[in-house]
């Protein structure tokens, strides 16, 4: 699947804009605490599907060049299983463990990025999965968190500036 020409994916552009809208975004922020959370998400959810489906996420992968991945222990032994790698093994290679318990993929770019492809799909980790989280209830009170990545993943800066225009959302000055 290739990008749907509607929506913008390149990446320069994601990052100029998103320094040249910082104080429209912290508007809109400030907007979204007066709108209804179950309308927002609505829209949000819909705009989702609709930008999710028209943007091939194996053509960019700069989530996987930029983020820290958590992963469970469960998560692990899957991986140590498709690997087929014994679970210290993979430990070691992989898995950076904090001092409180939590476990995260020990190198940005991840390990399994390929080009811009995930070589471990099928297996990928559930915060992979879920990235950008956009599917989730909650929007307006997670669109902080949203924002961090609103210059480098071409979703989030789609989803976002429709949200915008569907909520009626209009900066002035």
């Amino acid at each position: 699947m290739a990008h749907n020409p509607k929506y913008t994916t390149d990446l320069a552009f994601l990052a100029k804009t998103a320094v040249e809208k910082e104080e429209e975004n912290e508007h809109f922020r400030l907007f979204l605490k007066h709108e209804d959370g179950r309308k927002v998400d609505g829209i949000a959810h819909r705009v989702y599907e609709e930008v999710n489906a028209g943007v091939d996420c194996t053509l960019c992968g700069n989530c996987c060049k930029t983020l820290v991945v958590n992963i469970t222990n469960d998560e692990i032994k899957d991986l140590s299983a498709f690997l087929e790698q014994p679970e210290p093994q993979v430990r070691e290679k992989y898995i950076e463990e904090s001092l409180a318990g939590n476990c995260f993929i020990n190198s940005i770019p991840c390990h399994f990025l390929d080009g811009t492809k995930c070589s471990i799909y099928t297996h990928r980790f559930t915060e992979c999965r879920d990235f950008p989280h956009l599917h989730k209830p909650g929007f307006s009170e997670r669109f902080l968190g949203t924002l961090l990545h609103y210059g480098s993943c071409p979703i989030i800066y789609n989803v976002v500036e429709e949200v915008k225009k569907e909520l009626g959302f209009i900066i002035i000055g």
